[in-house]
């Protein structure tokens, strides 16, 4: 490292920074990779064309049709058939997890996993609690299965788009559609089987009945009627003292066919329909309290106008995290109202105003329908928005077989080498348009611009690390640990580098900052560097022992009420099964 230049070293500064950045979590990822990026540039470290030739990647471009290919399938329910496959009547969880898992997997191959695991999730409750199964049994198999679905093709995950495209802007030959199932094929049917027969029994038994916020919740949602002549009416929600009750909550007021905010300025009149939330004790007092349990009492039912719910997983890039519901004005912001927030496997109740929200939280928000759809398309502030009360139709279900034909065909077009990946993606992209499958709006809205932001500026660094010659110096280095560098020890330390790395940043992140150093690596023993890219790819997908990893195991946290030891426990041996099969076939299939 002593015969650097000081535009390696000012990479060595910018990238340290850039990885103390994504593990505080200072701020969102793709704000992390402009920033570093335009320390770079400041710094001239390689020519503007240089440091900003990442977004002209194909990958780039791949991967925004890819999302626009993704919204046609979910759009048209094409996956909804799927139901009576995922789940049977079968008693053994064994059975149970391999029912769900294997065809998780292989849609996870073509599909991004994301979408596919946000579908599951309220599907699994929903079966697990018609049959009172534990979701803390179900939930991280079901992460884990989408993540080695991820690395079985070049379009399994966002990753190996990442990877494909440094390797080619390196000048060496991209990775084909199947070159990653020499090892994701036999990685995930090992993993599949472990946690049917054995991994399972090391997942906690939590979230009996379905949803993550227990049976109970459905008695803590409760109206009440303003009495006719009550004093109460002509009262201000602040002066009848209804904003702050301990442990109940008042949601908003019914009136007349028409849902008002709970303002504290909000007059009330009679026959006002007040919707709290609460502990299950909190109608019960509400009721015998003096005041209000001679002014209020029960509404007999519930008619149409109650809003929908939905479930929300806070994702790590949310403007939310650190901030409290009533700093970001969540219900004029996002338009509903958080009932209750559910972090790991303990509930909070209350006004909930106050509360610093964290990556990972599970809300439970009453909004008017459609709120899913529209968060939904937007993943920058929810992994997840599922709907948990009065779901909302998916748009042109007819149109399935359509959307999956389409699939099918962008998937054998670019495996048989007729087009190029990104041409394929393209073209699939804009035949969910033209037929419909998606429309144009809900196609803009599909791509995530966060994602190629991230993966834009992540290869643009990637270039700036092998330009300055900092690649091929940490690949020395490497060499060096390696006592000469035998194959199978370089491939071990590659894999173990980048698979630490991912679990403290993005995978994207992790693989753009290694691939460089692992082709630099594997370049000096003369190895074929699409050995070192699949190394990458694979480590920088596996990620099993955190929740904060993969987005897929931070999204089933809370609905699982999984606690950060849960995934040490079970994600360590799959990591271990994981890198043992990827180090022996990559080394028999391009080594040996």
């Amino acid at each position: 490292m002593a015969e650097l230049g000081w535009e390696a070293w000012a990479t060595v500064g910018v990238l340290v920074l850039t990885v103390a950045a994504l593990v505080k979590e200072i701020a969102r990822p793709d704000l992390v990779f402009v920033g570093s990026l335009g320390l770079v540039l400041l710094m001239q470290v390689v020519p503007p064309a240089e440091a900003l030739a990442g977004f002209a990647n194909p990958a780039v471009l791949t991967l925004a049709a890819l999302f626009v290919v993704a919204a046609g399938v979910q759009r048209t329910n094409a996956l909804g058939a799927l139901d009576a496959l995922l789940f049977g009547e079968s008693k053994s969880l064994g059975v149970v997890l391999l029912r769900f898992m294997a065809p998780t997997t292989v849609l996870s191959a073509f599909l991004n996993n994301t979408p596919i695991v946000a579908m599951l999730i309220p599907r699994i409750q929903r079966w697990a609690g018609e049959r009172g199964l534990a979701t803390s049994k179900l939930l991280i198999p079901l992460s884990y299965a989408a993540i080695v679905g991820g690395t079985m093709t070049l379009i399994g995950t966002s990753t190996n788009i990442v990877v494909a495209g440094l390797l080619e802007s390196e000048g060496y030959a991209t990775l084909g559609m199947f070159d990653l199932t020499w090892v994701g094929l036999p990685a995930g049917l090992l993993v599949l089987l472990y946690l049917a027969v054995v991994g399972h029994r090391l997942l906690p038994d939590r979230g009996r009945g379905g949803s993550a916020f227990g049976d109970g919740l459905e008695e803590c949602l409760f109206e009440l009627k303003v009495k006719p002549g009550a004093e109460l009416a002509g009262q201000t929600i602040e002066e009848a003292e209804l904003r702050n009750l301990g442990d109940a909550y008042l949601v908003h007021v019914r009136r007349h066919k028409t849902i008002l905010p709970a303002a504290p300025e909000l007059l009330l009149e009679e026959g006002d329909e007040l919707a709290f939330s609460g502990r299950a004790a909190a109608l019960d007092r509400l009721l015998t309290m003096g005041g209000l349990g001679r002014v209020l009492e029960p509404v007999a039912e519930i008619d149409e106008l109650t809003l929908p719910l939905f479930e929300a997983v806070v994702s790590a890039g949310s403007n939310l995290v650190a901030k409290t519901l009533k700093g970001v004005n969540f219900r004029e912001q996002y338009g509903g109202v958080v009932l209750g927030i559910q972090r790991r496997d303990a509930q909070t109740f209350g006004p909930l105003g106050q509360l610093p929200l964290k990556a990972g939280d599970l809300l439970l928000i009453e909004a008017m329908p459609g709120f899913d759809q529209r968060w939904n398309e937007r993943r920058d502030e929810f992994y997840l928005v599922a709907p948990r009360r009065l779901p909302v139709e998916l748009p042109q279900p007819g149109k399935a077989p359509l959307a999956l034909l389409i699939l099918l065909g962008m998937v054998v077009v670019a495996a048989l080498g007729l087009l190029p990946l990104v041409t394929a993606a393209i073209a699939a992209a804009l035949a969910m348009i033209l037929t419909r499958c998606v429309r144009g709006a809900e196609a803009r809205r599909s791509v995530n611009t966060q994602v190629l932001v991230v993966v834009g500026a992540a290869l643009g660094i990637g270039h700036v690390v092998q330009a300055t010659g900092l690649a091929q110096a940490i690949a020395g280095g490497l060499l060096g640990l390696t006592g000469g560098g035998h194959p199978i020890l370089v491939l071990i330390t590659l894999y173990v580098a980048t698979n630490l790395l991912t679990e403290l940043v993005t995978n994207n992140a992790a693989a753009a900052l290694m691939l460089p150093i692992a082709v630099a690596t594997v370049g000096d023993l003369g190895i074929d560097p699409k050995a070192a890219a699949i190394t990458v790819a694979i480590a920088a997908s596996a990620s099993f022992m955190t929740p904060i990893g993969y987005q897929t195991n931070l999204m089933v946290m809370s609905p699982g009420q999984y606690r950060f030891q849960d995934y040490v426990k079970i994600g360590l041996p799959v990591s271990v099964m994981v890198m043992g099969v990827a180090v022996t076939v990559i080394y028999l299939r391009w080594l040996a």
